[in-house]
């Protein structure tokens, strides 16, 4: 993410878009409120495109950040190689963001919103409210920030096998630097709700660029100071673990420290107030459920840590840097479409309007799949290309990259189900429901451990990391199918078939769009050596690849793709 080790079973409630789509550079101030949308009726569609607006803003911050994040994670590949102090660093910075997420984090942020929205209704405009909640988090997150780094021996443990390669003692290391980083996650995660319960979202998506520079400045010192980083550091004071680790918790701070001007600019001011009002009782109601989902999704992460660092030596870097590039397309395209129609699938559900909050889902549906099924499809067949020519460079070697890329290939097809899940998910909170994801994801994980152990047992070492990808992919579409079934069940008719029908011109166009990327890289000469040769596939495949796919859409007349053409053409006539 901003970005740590993110992991399939974390939601995250702040990122960003462009849908319908086409990104565009504004001069509008970051931080700007969105326009009111309404998605109830067929006439009402055609205001989407505020949304398309919105979230186009939006798209620009959200690549920057998902591009920059990715970008350090391969240039500490370069300068670490993909083994075991990638590893160890790895777990380690996954140990915040895994504890935040049991306090009050990621996950807990999609309550927070609906009833911030609702908050505002108060006479102060739900300052008051706000203060209590800050208060609360700022508590819970401080207390969890101390407990949790004097256990830091005992967390890295129970995330770590050590009958394979791992180092657990490195990895604690870095977790005695990198877990004090837990407040500034939590309260990063709280102050973007709030913002975007405002309806300000340009801040909590240019956040995370700011983590990303201190950590490109950091991995930029980590290669200049003195010591070998193919070799584990014998002690804890080693420069490069002292640079490492401090770096990234400066980024962490950083980054959450960004939304403290834009939070003054809205005019909230924050004053401690400690108590219990009604409305934080209810949160509380709500926040149990959700604390049992994110319980429930951490022993599935547990699980698959363990599983990771029970194989060969990479298993746990490969998954995260082949995980950050499976989820790169949907922060752009997927998430901030989720930003935007948040707070309106919210105020839908305050007022009990179940055709508006249908209206939103059947529209978020229909874009994900337009955007992202695409691109799934390029994925699935350029995914060695993509892992030699991103990672083989420096002192990486071609084996991992080419792994790195086969574990993106596997896991292709759950890129869309996993974005079905997140919107679901929203529409689940946006109604104050937070026990039906509860009982999805006891289920998703229940799916997901026997299979993960079955991989470890079936597949050797070396190939475990791509077993553990496809699972997570199995497992998304497990989650698809019962969010479906069950907000039928709540909400009636879900407009369907208009998805379905979006989908399967979807299906046609990336099937044509995967054979002709398929055909287009046995063209590329062996003579160019395997970097060489990855770097031109790989172009070569994404430009034909996801132009065969939206020529095919765009032949068919799909109507949700009506906006791009529009703008392309606008484009071309202005050129």
């Amino acid at each position: 993410m901003r970005w740590p080790a993110a992991d399939p079973d974390v939601l995250r409630p702040y990122d960003e878009l462009a849908t319908r789509m086409m990104p565009r550079i504004t001069s509008e101030p970051i931080g700007e409120r969105l326009p009111e949308v309404q998605l109830d009726s067929p006439q009402e569609e055609q205001k989407a495109p505020s949304v398309a607006r919105a979230s186009g803003r939006m798209a620009i911050a959200t690549l920057t950040s998902r591009i920059t994040g990715f970008a350090w994670k391969v240039m500490l590949a370069w300068v670490a190689t993909l083994g075991v102090l990638y590893d160890s660093f790895t777990v380690a910075n996954t140990l915040p963001l895994i504890i935040n997420e049991l306090l009050l984090g990621g996950v807990l942020t999609s309550v927070v919103v609906p009833l911030l929205v609702r908050s505002q209704d108060d006479e102060d405009g739900g300052e008051s409210y706000t203060q209590r909640l800050l208060t609360l988090a700022i508590t819970v997150l401080g207390v969890g920030t101390v407990v949790s780094t004097a256990c830091a021996p005992w967390l890295t443990g129970l995330l770590m096998d050590d009958s394979g390669e791992a180092n657990p003692q490195l990895a604690t290391w870095f977790a005695y630097l990198l877990l004090p980083g837990l407040l500034f996650y939590g309260l990063f995660a709280v102050l973007s709700a709030v913002l975007n319960a405002k309806q300000i979202f340009g801040p909590a998506q240019w956040a995370p660029v700011i983590n990303n520079l201190v950590i490109f400045a950091t991995i930029g010192t980590f290669a200049l100071v003195p010591g070998d980083p193919t070799i584990v550091p014998t002690q804890m004071s080693d420069p490069q673990v002292l640079v490492l680790g401090i770096g990234v918790l400066t980024a962490m701070v950083a980054q959450a420290l960004f939304l403290v001007p834009a939070l003054r600019r809205s005019g909230f001011r924050f004053r401690w107030r400690f108590g219990l009002d009604d409305r934080l009782k209810e949160f509380g109601g709500l926040a149990a459920w959700i604390l049992g989902y994110v319980a429930v999704s951490q022993i599935g992460m547990i699980v698959n840590t363990r599983v990771l660092t029970s194989g060969a030596a990479g298993g746990p870097s490969i998954y995260s840097n082949a995980w950050l590039l499976f989820q790169l397309p949907y922060g752009v395209i997927g998430v901030s479409l989720l930003t935007a129609l948040m707070p309106k699938m919210s105020r839908a559900a305050a007022d009990n309007d179940h055709r508006k909050l249908v209206g939103d889902l059947s529209y978020g549906s229909r874009v994900t799949t337009l955007m992202l099924l695409p691109v799934s499809a390029v994925m699935a067949v350029a995914g060695p290309a993509i892992g030699v020519a991103l990672f083989a460079l420096g002192k990486g070697s071609v084996e991992d990259a080419q792994r790195l890329g086969q574990a993106l290939a596997v896991s292709a097809f759950g890129l869309v189900p996993y974005a079905l899940v997140m919107l679901q998910m929203r529409v689940f909170y946006a109604m104050k429901d937070s026990r039906t994801p509860t009982l999805i994801m006891c289920v998703m994980t229940a799916v997901k451990i026997p299979l993960l152990y079955l991989a470890s047992a079936q597949l050797s070492p070396e190939n475990v990391v791509l077993g553990v990808m496809m699972v997570n992919s199995l497992v998304f579409v497990v989650g698809a199918v019962m969010g479906q079934v069950w907000l039928w069940v709540k909400l009636g008719n879900l407009r369907s078939r208009r998805v379905l029908g979006v989908i399967l011109f979807t299906v046609v166009a990336s099937g044509l769009g995967a054979l002709a990327a398929t055909l287009v890289a046995m063209l590329v000469p062996d003579a160019l050596g395997p970097i060489g040769k990855a770097w031109v596939s790989l172009f070569c495949q994404g430009i034909v690849g996801i132009g065969v796919s939206f020529g095919v859409l765009i032949a068919l007349k799909v109507d949700e793709l009506a906006p791009v053409t529009r703008r392309i053409s606008g484009l071309l006539r202005r050129g």
